[in-house]
């Protein structure tokens, strides 16, 4: 397993805080062995990580893909902000606390997370993460002071990764939620920019894919705002709970072996470190074994990828054909569509957006069964819960970004093919109703069918009604029952 040095530090032979036995080459490689209550391993000798980041690798061949930066990032600024509590709480030296924190800021302003080698997916409720956390501030504190760290009785002081791991999730849940409330906010003025644009341009709705009565795309562009609004105040109501966290409950939430001021303080000395708004949970216990407030969070995400993709599927069907299909608006040509049929284009931006609600959706799934699957005092599973929420984030972010900027803003109304539609449709025929009756609205609906005709024209021919009482129900007008804001109909 090769070493990995994240940043520049002086050269010199790193301080192995567990045990280390030996120390020899292999090639140019200078190694040690590490030691653990398991038994001994290679590693590189300037690796920052050590024995426990090593297991995880070798226990774990799930995925190439990583912790999370944003895990990271919280990981170390916990660790900061424990340093900073355990030094006023007098349970650890100026000095050692000045490392910790020096090594911890390096870490955290060069956003160079290469030292942190274990898998996003692994077993142990995250003790993996956190453990590589402790042997890389405590290596990268010594290269850095010369003075000796150790990795739990002095980064890891106060804590447990039961507290530890679940606060850094959650922190890094909360880092990735102002961009995707941007990109949300942004999809929802578009659709306005959309509805105020279209307010006149009359169209037909359609019920169970059959025509309905006469509507404007106005009023459909409005209602897709209406609907990312309520994802947007359902995300950020979720994401509120997520600034509740259990840290300074240690292993299952009753603190052992923290202070009295650690487990006082350490919540608004981290919320200092991270500009983040965090508070303690009332009941320790029940914030460290249940993980609803994950499931909720999901939950509001997965909701948020059902309407996008319900709105992809819309776009999609309005714009098939062209020839053959609805064709009531035209998406941005992106790309070619066909290697057999020249001049095919398909919606491949309403098609990626599909699938990464798809996505979204199933992870949710993995979520919920995760957060079901906790035992007793401990969840075992959040590393698969950070690991498809942040992503889950992440993807949404980018999918709504597409959205806007390869579709909506290019996006096209066929106008004059709408409104023919609209004068053809003998569902018009609904307007009549309260003249005639339904009864005879449903005979000129189909006898206007039978003979190709439309139905404004067979009421004037019948003179069922006379002809000012018709040309005002058949107006565009009466035809969308247009309130005072959208009274004009082009």
């Amino acid at each position: 397993m090769k070493g990995c040095l994240c940043i520049d530090v002086p050269k010199k032979i790193a301080y192995n805080s567990l045990k280390c036995v030996t120390k020899y080459y292999i090639g140019d490689a200078k190694m040690r062995i590490d030691q653990d209550c398991l038994g001994k391993m290679e590693v590189k000798d300037d690796a920052l990580y050590g024995i426990h980041s090593l297991r995880a690798v070798h226990n774990f061949p799930i995925t190439s893909e990583k912790v999370h930066p944003a895990i990271l990032e919280s990981m170390l600024e916990i660790k900061l902000a424990a340093a900073k509590a355990n030094l006023k709480a007098d349970t650890l030296s100026k000095s050692k606390a000045d490392a910790i924190i020096n090594a911890c800021k390096k870490l955290i302003d060069n956003h160079d997370y290469r030292a942190f080698i274990v898998p996003a997916i692994q077993g142990g409720a995250g003790t993996s993460t956190n453990m590589s956390a402790n042997e890389v501030v405590a290596q990268l504190a010594y290269q850095m002071t010369d003075i000796k760290i150790h990795p739990n009785d002095d980064v890891n002081q106060s804590q447990s990764t039961n507290d530890t791991f679940p606060t850094a999730g959650k922190m890094g849940m909360l880092k990735l939620a102002p961009k995707l409330l941007q990109s949300i906010d942004n999809l929802i003025n578009q659709f306005t920019e959309l509805s105020i644009q279209h307010q006149k341009t009359i169209k037909i709705a359609r019920t169970q894919l059959q025509d309905a009565i006469p509507t404007t795309y106005g009023r459909s562009f409005k209602a897709y705002a209406s609907l990312f609004k309520r994802d947007y105040k359902r995300i950020r109501n979720a994401a509120k709970n997520l600034t509740i966290i259990n840290l300074g409950g240690t292993a299952i939430g009753n603190g052992l072996n923290a202070s009295e001021y650690y487990q006082n303080n350490i919540v608004p000395i981290l919320s200092e470190v991270s500009g983040l708004n965090l508070q303690q949970a009332d009941d320790l216990i029940d914030a460290t074994q249940n993980c609803d407030s994950f499931a909720e969070f999901s939950g509001a995400l997965k909701t948020l990828a059902m309407n996008l993709s319900k709105v992809a599927n819309d776009l999609r069907l309005l714009s098939s054909g062209p020839q053959t299909g609805l064709n009531e608006i035209s998406l941005p040509k992106k790309a070619a569509g066909s290697s057999i049929m020249p001049g095919k284009i398909n919606p491949v931006i309403p098609e990626v957006v599909n699938q990464v609600a798809f996505e979204v959706i199933g992870k949710n799934l993995t979520v919920s069964l995760a957060a079901e699957g906790g035992q007793l005092e401990l969840n075992a599973f959040e590393p698969i819960m950070f690991r498809d929420i942040l992503t889950s984030e992440e993807h949404l972010t980018k999918a709504i970004e597409t959205l806007i900027n390869n579709c909506l803003k290019g996006i096209q109304v066929n106008a004059q093919y709408n409104r023919k539609n609209v004068e053809k449709s003998a569902i018009t025929a609904t307007v009549l109703t309260p003249k005639i009756g339904y009864e005879k609205a449903t005979s000129i609906v189909k006898e206007a069918l039978n003979k190709n005709i439309s139905v404004k024209k067979l009421v004037l021919d019948k003179q069922l009604l006379d002809s000012a009482t018709v040309e005002n129900l058949f107006s565009p007008e009466v035809l969308t029952n247009c309130d005072n804001q959208d009274s004009a109909i082009q």
